[in-house]
């Protein structure tokens, strides 16, 4: 609760917080910025999107333990996101969790990570359509720990895709 007070309070409009069936272990969160400068930025405002549509379903001992978080819309490419929305970051994992982060700061550090990923919507035929499935997402977040875990999480080269 104290959570979704402080993001209410917010001054720069970052994020909203919509909750899902008003559950508070399930919420919808729009990401309303990423930086300016960025391809992202520039894609959102030749597509007229307001917003990166995210969901966030937080586990029972939260903030002990990270929330689940996926896209949902649009449809995105690199940036750290991979098949059903799931995200590739350490800090959504047990390992790379602190009960001391906030939904903003991880906002922020997903935000980020958009960028420094050269994340970009969609625009392939038939593909930007396609709608990410949360099974597909905990699939593939499964999948990627357990690759993150057995090879470290360093970050490869921008060059790398």
């Amino acid at each position: 609760m104290k959570e979704l007070q402080d993001i209410a309070r917010l001054s720069d409009r970052f994020i909203s917080v919509e909750l899902v069936d008003e559950s508070l272990f399930d919420w919808n969160v729009k990401l309303h910025q990423v930086d300016k400068d960025s391809v992202l930025w520039q894609d959102m405002k030749e597509t007229n999107t307001e917003f990166i549509l995210l969901n966030l379903t937080f586990p029972d001992n939260f903030p002990f333990s990270p929330p689940f978080m996926r896209v949902l819309s649009p449809r995105l490419e690199n940036g750290y996101v991979l098949d059903g929305g799931a995200i590739c970051m350490e800090l959504l994992t047990p390992r790379g969790w602190s009960s001391a982060y906030t939904v903003e700061a991880v906002m922020r550090q997903f935000a980020a990570s958009l960028v420094k990923g050269q994340g970009r919507i969609c625009r392939k035929a038939g593909k930007s359509k396609k709608s990410f499935s949360r099974k597909e997402a905990e699939a593939t977040f499964k999948s990627l720990v357990k690759t993150h875990e057995k090879y470290g999480w360093g970050t490869p080269p921008v060059s790398d895709g």
